[in-house]
């Protein structure tokens, strides 16, 4: 079966989360999944949609078009993307009247949307289209010493009514599931559900912190050897700021945040170099001494 996606990568990805691209980039390469280029791409819409949710939808819809046009399902990296562009395509699929309103706006670029497209964010494609059986199958690399923890984030399953009963939103276990495919083992924590602080970032910044180091505070306790994310702002929260949180509570945390794709990389035998790790702020060097490699 032919695995092809158009990719989009948003905002934040390709200035602050290269090293989520390079490992996507790099597992999507090892599993057969072609990941296409769409240079026309802009942003998703999501940052403008509590200031404006015209605007925000108009630009989500001329995304959605670019893709219809190319023929290609859209693999996102980013959750808060995800849930923007499939909120947007669901409300156009279901409503002729505002399906109309957006075309005739996009007519004036030369666009226009006609069946809509589907859109999947990576880990469900990894979930759904390879399967965890067949990542176990795959695994080259021993990682069963190594203890992780999940970060589902807020966008990846919410609005649970816009993503056709993918996992449950509250209870959700495939983020779980696939790091477990990895043989690495699972550790649970409290508050596992809470937000990474970084929706209210520019609004309150202390606030933000202390969200963030909670989480951090919250899976340290655990003993887990990384926090595994799969959306770009979680990480710029738990990675960049992981030092001014830890600041907020008198602690060094150390705790090395990792992107889904650079763990299934290691596990399917790719070299920390290819999945960008060195673009990692909190180093993983203790992780890498417990499997053996080095950077």
């Amino acid at each position: 079966m032919e695995m092809k996606y158009a990719l989009f990568l948003g905002c934040t990805i390709p200035v602050r989360g290269r090293n989520y691209e390079f490992s996507a980039r790099a597992v999507a390469a090892a599993l057969g999944i072609e990941l296409v280029e769409v240079l026309d791409f802009a942003c998703c819409g999501f940052p403008v949609k509590s200031a404006d949710e015209e605007t925000a939808l108009l630009v989500a819809a001329r995304n959605l078009a670019i893709a219809e046009k190319s023929g290609l399902t859209i693999c996102t990296l980013c959750s808060a993307c995800t849930s923007m562009l499939t909120e947007t395509n669901n409300k156009l699929t279901e409503s002729h009247n505002l399906k109309r309103e957006v075309n005739r706006k996009l007519i004036e670029i030369g666009l226009s949307l006609k069946i809509g497209v589907k859109v999947r964010h990576f880990a469900r494609i990894l979930y759904e289209e390879i399967g965890i059986a067949k990542i176990r199958e795959l695994v080259e690399r021993d990682l069963s010493k190594v203890r992780l923890a999940a970060h589902y984030g807020c966008h990846y399953l919410r609005p649970k009514e816009i993503y056709g009963g993918f996992d449950a939103s509250e209870n959700p276990k495939s983020l779980g599931e696939l790091i477990e495919a990895t043989g690495a083992s699972l550790v649970k924590y409290e508050k596992e559900s809470f937000c990474c602080g970084g929706a209210i970032l520019g609004v309150d910044k202390d606030i933000s912190l202390a969200m963030a180091g909670e989480k951090l505070n919250n899976v340290r306790r655990q003993g887990a050897d990384g926090l595994v994310t799969i959306c770009p702002f979680c990480s710029v929260m738990y990675d960049d700021n992981q030092i001014k949180a830890g600041e907020k509570f008198g602690i060094e945390f150390e705790l090395p945040i990792l992107y889904y794709p650079q763990v299934l990389g290691l596990a399917l035998g790719l070299a920390p170099k290819e999945l960008g790790f060195r673009m990692n702020k909190i180093r993983a060097n203790k992780l890498f001494a417990e499997i053996g490699i080095s950077m």
